[in-house]
């Protein structure tokens, strides 16, 4: 179970690298691109930061594997890692840059593989989630939380988040076997709140992601009892693997939906 005290100081970070980020969004702030022309900003590193430093007062055995500082854990050291905390400081810098509002800051507690714990914040709105498969999920707006639940079961037609910045051909082949659809535009992890909130039904994403961009999510998703699978139908698991990138993946708010026929194999 995850006490209050860690929860409550866990959405602190969280409000926090949202002021931060805040900060900067309003700013005439630079683009730097990474080694993988991925966008970098000021407010990226702010909220990284901001989140490191708190997860070290916070709780200084558990190590932390954050997007800005991933580069410095060496594979080997990370996978002995029983708990740890994956952190995307900044999830959606394509859109920040954009100033469309749809970023969010992901901080998940990762426990043998598993993402049992996450907080999604959404500085724009000031809207934040949370919860974890055992915990429920939470939207909090304000100081007052809401329970949510994922739309089940989900009738036609299927909502279906169609990313703003990654589209390719399997996407839209995979969108085409569902039938009657209604796709949503929607960037970062809010797709995967959304889901939780029972205003998207489907979420397919074929193409990398790293696993910060997906625990959080993922743990308010099946708070709200849906879940995140690879094309195998498995669970998703972080630090298992040598690297950070994710597999294919289909989220789905309700698990009953025939997600193998549309994948068409």
């Amino acid at each position: 179970m995850i006490s209050h005290e860690l929860r409550e100081g866990v959405i602190a970070l969280a409000h926090d690298a949202a002021a931060a980020i805040l900060g900067i969004y309003d700013s005439d702030f630079a683009v730097q691109h990474k080694d993988d022309d991925s966008p970098l900003t000021a407010a990226d590193l702010a909220a990284h930061r901001c989140i490191v430093d708190g997860l070290a007062r916070l709780t200084p055995d558990i190590p932390v594997l954050s997007e800005e500082s991933a580069h410095e854990v060496p594979t080997a050291q990370r996978r002995q890692w029983q708990r740890s905390w994956m952190v995307d400081p900044l999830d959606g810098t394509r859109e920040f840059v954009k100033r469309n509002g749809e970023f969010t800051v992901n901080i998940a507690l990762i426990e043998d593989g598993v993402a049992v714990f996450g907080v999604v914040q959404a500085p724009v709105t000031g809207v934040l989630w949370h919860g974890g498969a055992t915990l429920g999920a939470f939207r909090r707006e304000g100081n007052r939380d809401e329970a949510v639940r994922s739309r089940a079961p989900a009738t036609s037609p299927l909502r279906v988040a169609a990313s703003r910045s990654h589209r390719d051909t399997r996407t839209e082949a995979f969108i085409a076997r569902m039938g009657q659809v209604e796709p949503i535009g929607l960037g970062s992890s809010l797709k995967f709140c959304t889901l939780a909130d029972g205003r998207l039904d489907v979420y397919p994403r074929f193409g990398p992601t790293s696993e910060w961009d997906t625990a959080a999510g993922q743990c308010v998703l099946e708070g709200a009892g849906g879940v995140v699978l690879d094309p195998q139908g498995r669970p998703f698991r972080y630090n298992q693997r040598e690297g950070i990138l994710n597999g294919d993946f289909i989220a789905l708010g309700d698990p009953a939906l025939p997600w193998r026929q549309w994948l068409g194999n």
